[in-house]
């Protein structure tokens, strides 16, 4: 890797959608969706996080565990938490509903890391994936001062950061599909998932 950076996954939201289930530990094919995102993170990243709103679930995990900081429920609450904690210059994150995250996909965007940019993000016909992008430690006090005044949403940090997307087509080389992206929100999808391991 030519740029020092962790790994982080982010499991603080509330499954609203599923029931009140904890996705993170949804199994798909007798395997649990973050033991598939932890075994593409443990071939790629030295250090590797899972950020929580609340520890307890996961104490009988082996990742470190590391707790959000602001009380308030957004996915910028745990990259705010992330780069926090976080010990290296960058940070790879990834929600923990995505079983099928490919680690060709992981070092495309990795191998965009340059001096300079400060979210490493992809961008498809979709729109940007900020919750499988790379972000910088010059994105932590931004991300603080949108938390402290109730600013959630991910893009206002782009606008004052240096963001450099990568395109589609380059996607596509290591992920035709784009299943990288693919999550499972709500039961429908974890039927879907179900179907595309089949």
């Amino acid at each position: 890797m030519k740029h020092q950076c962790s790994g982080v996954i982010l499991a603080g939201g509330e499954n609203s959608r599923f029931v009140g289930r904890n996705k993170a530990f949804v199994k798909i094919k007798d395997k649990r969706i973050l033991d598939r995102i932890c075994g593409v993170f443990k071939e790629l990243f030295e250090e590797i996080l899972l950020v929580v709103k609340d520890p307890l679930p996961y104490i009988q995990e082996d990742i470190q565990i590391a707790a959000d900081l602001f009380p308030v429920r957004s996915s910028l609450t745990g990259i705010h938490a992330g780069l926090f904690y976080a010990t290296t210059p960058y940070v790879f994150f990834i929600a923990c509903d995505t079983p099928f995250l490919k680690k060709e996909m992981v070092e495309t965007i990795l191998d965009h890391i340059e001096p300079g940019s400060d979210v490493i993000i992809p961008q498809t016909d979709e729109g940007l994936e900020p919750l499988c992008a790379v972000y910088s430690k010059n994105c932590l006090p931004i991300a603080e001062r949108h938390l402290v005044h109730n600013k959630l949403k991910i893009s206002r940090v782009f606008q004052r950061t240096r963001v450099k997307t990568i395109p589609e087509r380059v996607l596509r080389l290591k992920d035709p599909d784009l299943i990288s992206f693919f999550n499972v929100n709500t039961p429908d999808d974890l039927a879907r998932a179900e179907k595309l391991f089949t």
